[in-house]
């Protein structure tokens, strides 16, 4: 409704409309105008023009007290002038008029009478005024307005405006404006309304702000971005996670399920059941949160830098350049190490800048460590690394060290070692692993884990006794600059084996099918023969005796040898005919029947080694020159089925990996070894390469300890005490005594308990004396 500007309307016209002449409170008149606009419009317009005199009267002399009159008016003149006002006297303002003000011009933005766009630089600059209830309630209301603008979709033609005004304060010098601007687009990110790649690589310009408080806000988010932490003014209350932390929490039980769907009328269900759904939320909320943190996938706002090498040397030469303290260095070089761990970068001018502060008495050395671990990757040239790594086994690692300090820099090596194996050497190694006899704990056990990584990784390089039985004994790193390029579908190896297991499984069933038939055959040919071989067996007994011993060992020891045979056999057979054929007759007799004799298994073996020699040559080359295209076309079938494979694949190495494989030996376990993409994502925690020696408790902390685990354990009481607590129905003999019987019954009753109290007295401490059974 825009305000009329020439006439003014008196009372009588007021009163002619129908209306008291008394003047209306703005709560009053703004409830009533909701009803009927039109017949308080009157009224609205002299209260309209009161505001506009009295800001007359103030202009001139600026010491006046009213009363706000926005929230009611739809004109966008009424935010104009209150923005103005705002802007040009309002740090002279009262706090309790400027408040009111504040609160107008917001009431007039959530109307949508005023855009957001033209009012954000406003609230942002109130946010920089010396009045803590102003800055909080400016602070959340932009925080609030653009978490409800981006709650169903987020709209980019609304939102880049309003990141173009906090990135223009952000590049401000006054370090009051650029911190405001960048504690909102931190709390934004924070919240996921703006985690798109505009906010973040905003903030991470933040880190070449010319105030050192700028920079190390930006640090601090980027290192730690789930929460920035603000000196001048906290935020629990506009923060809806923190506020649901500060409630206490409800645990729901099987009781409270009852009572809501089966006690009470149906009004107080409603309200349990509705109480119970709030309940079930926060939970459903709280799990997904942890599992948030708990989960595997890492995120890190750096992943999301256009320029990552740029931000990464320019942060660096400030590094070099600077004159902070050694906390705000340290800083930057995690973030340094982080940016250039993640990406995999190439700042070699890094490594002899961390080299210098390789000492064992250095302050935070395990953080120091940490980011230089993380700032290698198989990128990097292993020469610009060595130093680094060489000054690391010199100044921790020796005879002359402290426990703690040999440790970290066992486990430091370990780290370095899992990025870039190409570091180590054989006699570098082997003076290493000599600290696994060592009698502190901490030491031994970091000796070990180093063993343990070149068992899998390269263990020629370990000596005999040390490398285990590992899995492949040949394993060696890839050299500096090589690449495992995929071939065809990943995963259609796993098919085609498969398919094969399965086509022989076919083969064994059709040939022990024509085996049993051939079984029967000779079996008729025996019974015909029989009088032959008695005469052979006593002309022959010491050849017998040699065969009767061949058929044992083949049938008890090497039936899977025979059986590979006869499929070699087979196969040589398929590819040339050169060979006579009753070679087949007596593949079909050795197919057929197991137990008949061989008479010349020797040459037999011998035919199935050169078999698996010429067929291991022939895999070697098919290795060595594959085949240039993969020609078959899978389904959506077969690659659900690889998925199937890889799933059962992954199960069994993690089964052999922890000894629980059938076949396995349970002390030959293995690592799991993390690959390249896994390790710069993960961040690496510093407190893993300290000295962890659990040290012996105390009798205090035992009984302590003792009494944590019986906090929700009832006290000890008797059954009838438990019986009287139950909150079930009564049992079964409870119910027996309470039941209606007849007064027949009752007096019968009586009666048979009588009696048999009075047979039982009779025959009580006399022997019972009746005829012998053997009689």
């Amino acid at each position: 409704m825009s305000p009329p500007h020439n006439r003014i309307h008196s009372s009588e016209s007021i009163a002619a409309a129908g209306l008291s002449s008394d003047k209306h409170s703005m709560q009053t008149l703004q409830s009533k105008m909701k009803c009927d606009p039109e017949s308080y419009e009157a009224e609205l317009q002299s209260k309209y023009l009161d505001f506009k005199s009295s800001l007359e009267i103030f202009e001139q002399q600026a010491a006046l007290s009213f009363n706000s009159v926005s929230g009611v008016s739809s004109d966008p003149s009424v935010a104009k002038e209150l923005a103005d006002l705002l802007r040009s006297t309002g740090k002279s303002l009262p706090s309790s008029l400027r408040s009111q003000l504040t609160q107008g011009l917001i009431l007039l933005v959530n109307r949508k009478i005023v855009a957001i766009g033209e009012t954000l630089e406003l609230f942002m600059e109130l946010q920089t005024f010396d009045d803590r209830n102003l800055r909080k309630l400016a602070y959340s209301h932009v925080i609030r307005f653009i978490q409800r603008m981006n709650k169903k979709h987020k709209d980019e033609s609304k939102n880049k405006p309003l990141q173009n005004v906090l990135f223009k304060m952000l590049k401000r010098e006054e370090e009051a404006f650029a911190k405001r601007a960048l504690v909102t687009l931190c709390d934004l990110h924070r919240r996921k309304v703006w985690s798109d790649e505009r906010t973040v690589n905003g903030i991470c310009m933040a880190c070449f702000h010319p105030s050192s408080r700028i920079m190390i806000a930006a640090l601090s988010f980027l290192l730690d971005y789930e929460k920035i932490k603000d000196d001048d003014d906290s935020d629990a209350s506009s923060s809806e996670d923190e506020a649901c932390t500060l409630q206490p929490q409800v645990v729901l039980g099987r009781e409270d399920v009852y009572k809501a769907h089966h006690k009470g009328t149906t009004a107080s269900k409603k309200k349990k059941q509705a109480k119970l759904q709030r309940v079930m939320r926060s939970m459903k909320k709280k799990q997904r949160l942890s599992l948030e943190k708990t989960s595997p996938n890492y995120y890190s706002p750096l992943l999301q830098l256009n320029d990552a090498q740029g931000f990464a040397e320019k942060l660096f030469s400030r590094l070099q350049s600077c004159n902070e303290r050694f906390e705000i260095k340290m800083m930057m070089m995690k973030v340094i190490a982080r940016t250039v761990g993640l990406h995999q970068l190439i700042l070699l001018s890094f490594y002899p800048y961390l080299q210098k502060y390789v000492q064992p008495h250095q302050r935070d050395i395990t953080n120091l460590l940490a980011a230089a671990v993380q700032a290698c990757h198989d990128m990097v040239p292993p020469d610009a690394v060595e130093p680094l790594f060489k000054q690391i086994v010199n100044q921790f690692v020796h005879d002359r060290s402290r426990t703690e300090a040999i440790s970290v820099g066992l486990n430091v090596v370990r780290e370095i070692c899992l990025r870039m194996p190409l570091l180590m050497n054989e006699d570098l190694l082997q003076d290493l692993v000599m600290y696994k006899t060592s009698k502190e704990k901490a030491i031994s056990s970091a000796a070990r884990s180093l063993v343990t990584l070149f068992r899998e990784i390269c263990p020629s390089l370990l000596i005999k006794k040390d490398r285990g039985r590992s899995n492949n004994s040949k394993a060696k790193p890839k050299e500096y600059g090589e690449v495992n390029v995929a071939m065809g579908v990943p995963g259609a190896e796993l098919l085609q084996s498969d398919e094969e297991d399965a086509d022989e499984d076919s083969d064994l069933n059709e040939n022990c099918l024509s085996g049993s038939e051939d079984v029967e055959k000779d079996d008729a040919d025996s019974m015909a023969y029989s009088g032959s071989e008695d005469d052979a067996k006593d002309e022959g007994s010491t050849e017998s005796e040699e065969d009767e011993d061949r058929t044992t060992y083949v049938e008890e020891g090497s039936e899977d040898e025979v059986s590979d045979a006869d499929d070699f056999e087979d196969e040589e057979e398929s590819c040339s005919s050169s060979e006579p054929d009753d070679s087949d007759v007596e593949v079909d007799e050795k197919k057929g029947a197991r137990k008949r004799k061989y008479a010349d298994f020797d040459q037999q073996l011998d035919t199935a080694n050169s078999s698996l020699r010429a067929l291991k040559k022939l895999t070697a080359a098919k290795l060595e020159h594959p085949s240039e295209a993969d020609d078959h076309i899978y389904s959506n079938e077969d690659f659900k089925r690889i998925r199937e494979l890889q799933a059962k694949k992954k199960a069994r190495s993690a089964l052999a990996q922890h000894g629980f494989l059938k076949g396995t030996n349970p002390k030959s376990a293995t690592i799991k070894i993390p690959s390249a993409d896994q390790l710069s994502l993960k961040p690496l925690d510093p407190s893993t390469l300290e000295a962890n020696i659990r040290r012996k408790m105390t009798k205090e902390q035992r009984v302590a300890l003792m009494k944590a685990g019986r906090e929700d354990r009832e006290g000890y009481t008797s059954k009838a005490a438990v019986k009287q607590k139950k909150k079930g129905g009564l049992s079964n003999r409870q119910k027996e005594h309470k039941k209606f019987m007849p007064i027949a019954a009752k007096r019968g009753k009586i009666a048979r308990s009588r009696e048999d109290k009075r047979i039982k007295k009779m025959t009580s401490g006399k022997q019972f004396r009746g005829k012998k059974a053997w009689k």
